[in-house]
């Protein structure tokens, strides 16, 4: 397969504008975009061929209003870090759009899959969630070449979500996503524009 500069540029503005997104419109989403969205997770790659996401659809109020009470008493422990300065910029912050989001995704990684027999995990284990967080970066850029924004939400109790999905032994929890419409487009991370953190770039280090 060869690709066009044209084609080259484009991937590059899909990685740009490609932002962590936290105001959605209430607008649904429709099933065949959903199915983009699945297809992409199926096209990452994963160590050993694992495939070792196991993802969930949250459609249930009652289970997303669980996640965001987890959310609400974990960003409250996770605020006792900060100085006031910096503790009142946090709670200025929007973190999360479990609220108003149309499409919810809760994503698990199997530690101890039986697909991929082992290959390529013994002296790094940690391969496997980096396979889920391949396949939700394939999500991430399919989303946005749609039109779609895409927020993670990290600020969450592991072991509850675990809990409330009723998760195998060997499932971790590893990421829950909110999907939507954006309210509004910018190819500025929204931390940097509210001046948390700049993006900075990082350059490689010569050996």
């Amino acid at each position: 397969m060869q690709f066009s500069d044209a084609d080259q540029q484009v991937l590059i503005d899909i990685m740009r504008w490609r932002r962590d997104v936290r105001h959605f419109k209430q607008d649904a989403v429709p099933a065949h975009l959903i199915a983009q969205l699945q297809r992409a997770v199926q096209l990452a790659p994963s160590v050993g061929n694992s495939r070792p996401w196991r993802i969930f659809m949250v459609q249930s109020s009652a289970r997303r209003r669980a996640v965001y009470e987890n959310f609400q008493q974990s960003s409250q422990k996770a605020a006792g870090i900060y100085e006031p300065e910096r503790l009142a910029q946090y709670e200025k912050l929007k973190l999360e759009a479990i609220q108003t989001a149309p499409v919810q995704l809760a994503i698990f990684t199997d530690t101890d899959p039986t697909q991929g027999h082992g290959l390529g995990r013994q002296t790094l284990a940690s391969t496997l969630e980096q396979s889920t967080a391949m396949a939700v970066q394939n999500l991430n850029l399919v989303a946005r070449a749609h039109g779609l924004g895409v927020g993670m939400v990290s600020i969450l109790n592991p072991g509850a979500m675990e809990q409330l999905f009723e998760a195998p032994e060997s499932w971790r929890f590893s990421f829950y996503l909110c999907i939507g419409w954006p309210e509004f487009e910018s190819d500025t991370p929204l931390l940097h524009e509210l001046g948390w953190q700049e993006n900075i770039d990082q350059n490689w280090i010569d050996m």
